[in-house]
This record gives structure tokens, sequence and C-alpha cells, in this order.
């Protein structure tokens, strides 16, 4: 898996991008063929966002996350990617099962 982290007004902290990266890990351990995930940490006042967008074969999933805490909202992110990835296995799989 290919991360490409980048930060709008922000400077990325080594601890942000470790946090980042661990959080990120949960995908692969739902779905093996992950190929790339970009990630744009951005700060407008009081509101932090993270979007990120996950290629992986055959889709594009797209998220992102606002608020007060870049930590908190790291972890509503990597929920909703993680929500996402498992209903797209899912549906993958029931096409499979469907077909042979």
């Amino acid at each position: 898996m290919n991360l490409h982290l980048s930060g709008h007004h922000l400077e990325i902290t080594p601890a942000i991008r470790e946090y980042v990266t661990s959080k990120l890990g949960r995908i692969t351990r739902h779905f093996d063929h992950v190929i790339d995930v970009n990630v744009i940490l951005s700060v407008e006042k009081l509101k932090q966002k993270i979007e990120a967008s996950v290629h992986l074969s055959g889709k594009d999933i797209h998220a992102e996350s606002c608020d007060t805490d870049m930590y908190a909202a790291i972890d509503s992110l990597a929920d909703k990617l993680d929500r996402q990835i498992i209903k797209y296995k899912e549906k993958s799989f029931e096409h499979r099962v469907n077909h042979d």
C-alpha cells in the first residue's frame, strides 16, 4: 500500500504521520488489494479536516472528516473508510459467489 500524506496550512509532524499510518493500517487487514491511499490534512481556523482517497482494484473510495481535534478527525475517517471497504468487499464477494 502506497500512502501519500500532504498538509494544507499544516506541518505534518512525525507523530501525526505515525498515527495516520497506524489507523489506515486497519484497512489492509480487511482488504488486501489496496493500491494507493492519498491523505490530505488541512486546518481552517478552528476546523481540522482530513480527506482520504483509497484506490482499490476496480474502485476508488473517498471519505472526509472534520473535527476540532485532528486525532479525532483521523479516528472518524478511519472508521468511515473501514465501513466503506468492508461494504465493497462484501458486495464483490457476493458478486463472485452468484456468478460461479
